[in-house]
């Protein structure tokens, strides 16, 4: 039997492991390690990127990841998915309440007093703390997420210390975070994040747009990689097999 693998010692490892912790006899056939292979990596978006890759050619770096919200829920789940060898980067993210709150999106509740969205936040971060401490994730993504549904006017100051201690819970354990410009409305919200993850050591920062759509790609990048540079960074990083990539930032 011959597989291509396209990812790196550790994938393979705990796929081999899965495989025989779940064969159901001594020695396996081919089409038993092909159903297991279609079991744990069924994503549609591996087989659109190898439909894809061949109409770019040279043109285009065309680069997988994926993200994953709060993956410390099922961690069986997710280490089956952080498995998977195509993946260049995964994002680690907090969408919506903790299961002891009732697990709504955050898109979908009321904002509009000061006490919904410090109750938000009190779970939201605790969320985060759990998340930051898995090794479910490269990149941490969007921190200052739930910000951009509220309509009453709230600060993120009483988090400082929850904040710093989920920064540096990433960087210890080389992690990075993202600074997310969501379609290019929020800039100035991540200097202060940035200066605590800067004084906690980190250096991996990733740089995305939330799009959602072909006409937002890109919005508010080259702002804050200008922001990153004044915050006091020198290099924006992509990812390739999960190894962060530097870039200098011009």
């Amino acid at each position: 039997m011959d597989y291509p693998w396209p990812g790196n010692y550790i994938q393979l490892r705990a796929f081999l492991e899965r495989m025989v912790l779940t064969a159901p006899a001594r020695t396996v056939n081919d089409g038993y390690v092909r159903s297991l292979l279609e079991e744990l990596y069924p994503l549609p978006v591996v087989r659109a990127q190898g439909q894809a890759l061949p109409a770019a050619g040279e043109r285009l770096t065309l680069k997988l990841g994926l993200e994953l919200g709060m993956p410390h829920l099922n961690p069986a789940a997710a280490a089956a998915i952080c498995a998977r060898p195509e993946a260049d980067f995964i994002l680690g993210s907090v969408h919506n309440l903790s299961p002891e709150r009732g697990g709504t999106d955050l898109f979908f509740l009321d904002f509009s007093t000061v006490q919904a969205c410090y109750d938000a936040l009190d779970d939201y971060f605790a969320s985060l703390a759990l998340l930051a401490a898995t090794d479910f994730y490269d990149v941490l993504a969007h921190l200052i997420y739930p910000l951009r549904y509220m309509q009453a006017p709230v600060t993120l100051n009483r988090y400082q210390d929850a904040i710093r201690a989920i920064l540096r819970t990433a960087v210890e354990k080389g992690r990075g975070m993202e600074v997310n410009t969501c379609r290019g409305r929020t800039l100035e919200e991540w200097r202060p994040i940035l200066a605590l993850y800067r004084d906690c050591g980190g250096e991996l920062v990733t740089v995305g747009s939330d799009a959602h759509t072909p006409a937002d790609v890109g919005k508010g990048v080259r702002a804050a990689c200008a922001l990153l540079r004044e915050c006091g960074f020198r290099r924006v990083c992509t990812y390739e097999k999960h190894q962060p990539v530097f870039h200098t930032l011009g």
